[in-house]
């Protein structure tokens, strides 16, 4: 029975990764295709909140919590008539929830969207393929390819939350890809828990490449990222295809988390620091100009001050574009979770400042060899007199932005060619080119 109306007002708020964000999307395309209005994190009064969660890391689940327990809040001084909590916090832990907060109208899993819409008071459409409501500005967006994660790394709760590994099929993520295309999106961002292993389970095959092809040709989409990428068995034909087709950008994000072989057989990584300077390398050789960004560990059980020193000279010697870091926390269920959490809390931050102080000086030195270039930018928004954008080596709100000031008027979304005049160790700076 439907309890909402046409004026009924939902806010959707998203807490973690981009694969969330695409969930939210998804779920704003059902409710707007029942007549609902529906927003993303807009800040404005609304009826009805629905909250997706995080679940990955202690910092990610307390933020998480602490936005529950505000909205809660809200709704018990009137300020909300109901509040929905979905996501991988409440697949994690979804039992807990609905025993700590009985004053939410709904807790559901990640896989439980059909039921999440039914609730609220509007109809699930199945047929409703690849129909979103873009969160992020109109020019770029975020292609989910696969679901869960068949990897066994000791650290990480994703299969646990996620399940294992699915694949979409090919023709629905062109399709999706071709809708996004049709709203105005420019630049495809890829993304999975795993996106080197897409289609072993529906082709039998490493199909990430096959994708990349088919997804090139579509007319419009001017760039198309790399997110997520694993480590294990890269298949060549991706580095192939991003040298033949001139819309893929040359951008790969691939968390190695370490490059000591005793932690990374701990992890559970399935590759030795061996192989993996040998596949930077590779990288490199196939795609000179590529920009690597990668994501490491700091304060594994165990990581000696020797082992951790390990991991600078490495960051040292590979001389990454872009470098995120996280400090180690136990997670439950976790392989990891049953080793001695060793390094302590001040330690992992002192190790985790050493290692992105570090990043900080390459990133700079890397920077500073651009000035004088050349670049195609997308733009991204305006502030001021001032626009910032993104060249290809550049993903949306995690790396670089090239700071343009600009007293002509310049189109968002649009890309323009600019000349690189300055440089800082996380922006550029630049001026268009006539």
């Amino acid at each position: 029975m439907k309890t909402n109306t046409p004026t009924t007002k939902i806010n959707v708020i998203t807490m973690g990764c981009s694969k969330n964000l695409v969930d939210s999307e998804k779920l704003m395309g059902q409710l707007r295709y029942n007549n609902l209005e529906v927003t993303h994190e807009s800040g404005a009064d609304s009826d009805y909140v629905v909250i997706n969660t995080c679940g990955f890391i202690k910092d990610a689940k307390e933020e998480s919590i602490e936005t529950i327990l505000n909205l809660i809040e809200a709704k018990k001084e009137g300020r909300l008539k109901k509040v929905y909590v979905m996501g991988c916090l409440s697949e994690r832990y979804l039992d807990d929830l609905k025993e700590e907060f009985p004053d939410a109208d709904g807790i559901y899993g990640v896989n439980d969207m059909e039921e999440i819409v039914n609730d609220i008071g509007a109809d699930y459409k199945k047929e409703l393929v690849g129909e979103r409501v873009i969160s992020t500005p109109s020019h770029f967006a975020y292609l989910k390819i696969s679901e869960g994660c068949d990897r066994t790394c000791a650290f990480c709760a994703i299969p646990l939350i996620r399940g294992k590994h699915i694949s979409l099929p090919m023709d629905e993520i062109i399709i999706e890809a071709e809708k996004l295309r049709d709203q105005g999106v420019k630049e495809l961002i890829l993304i999975a828990q795993d996106l080197s292993y897409y289609g072993i389970d529906i082709y039998g095959k490493k199909m990430l490449g096959d994708l990349l092809d088919r997804l090139s040709n579509i007319e419009g989409i001017e760039w198309i990222r790399l997110h997520y990428t694993y480590p294990t068995q890269f298949p060549d034909n991706v580095l192939q295809m991003m040298k033949e087709k001139s819309n893929i950008c040359h951008y790969m994000d691939i968390p190695l988390q370490h490059i000591n072989d005793r932690i990374l057989l701990s992890m559970r990584r399935g590759h030795s620091g061996e192989t993996t300077r040998k596949l930077i390398t590779k990288f490199r050789e196939y795609v000179p100009d590529i920009s690597i960004r990668t994501t490491l560990i700091v304060g594994y059980p165990g990581e000696t001050e020797e082992e951790f020193q390990q991991l600078l000279d490495f960051v040292e010697e590979s001389r990454f574009d872009r470098l995120g870091a996280f400090t180690y926390s136990p997670e439950e269920n976790t392989h990891a979770f049953n080793l001695e959490d060793s390094v302590s809390e001040e330690e992992k931050i002192n190790r985790y400042n050493r290692l992105m102080d570090l990043q900080e000086q390459i990133s700079l030195q890397k920077n500073e060899s651009r000035i004088g270039n050349t670049y195609k930018v997308l733009i991204d928004r305006k502030e001021g007199n001032e626009y910032y954008g993104r060249t290809e080596y550049d993903s949306p709100e995690v790396d670089n932005e090239v700071i343009i000031e600009s007293y002509e008027n310049l189109s968002i979304g649009d890309f323009y060619r600019v000349k690189i005049t300055g440089a800082e160790a996380f922006d550029l700076i630049g001026e268009i080119e006539n």
